[in-house]
């Protein structure tokens, strides 16, 4: 069983946003994440029909986030 890692996002309309970062363009969107989990699982099936290779197998590691001041000085948040 292959297993894929996938990146959800809420965006401001408040739809969930889904995607693939191991296929390029591999992205869909729900209104909850139960449908959205259906929804990627059957656009990565769709992908590799198609004949998308997945790329370098990535695996996730967190998220950050990165302050910038008024001046584009980063720092940590």
């Amino acid at each position: 069983m292959e297993k894929y890692t996938v990146v959800v996002e809420k965006g401001e309309n408040g739809y969930y946003i889904a995607y693939v970062p191991s296929i390029p363009g591999c992205h869909t969107q729900a209104k909850t994440i139960r449908q959205l989990m259906e929804r990627i699982r059957e656009a990565i099936e769709l992908c590799l029909e198609c004949g998308m290779k997945p790329e370098q197998k990535t695996s996730f590691v967190g998220v950050r986030t990165v302050a910038l001041d008024g001046h584009g000085t980063a720092s940590p948040a």
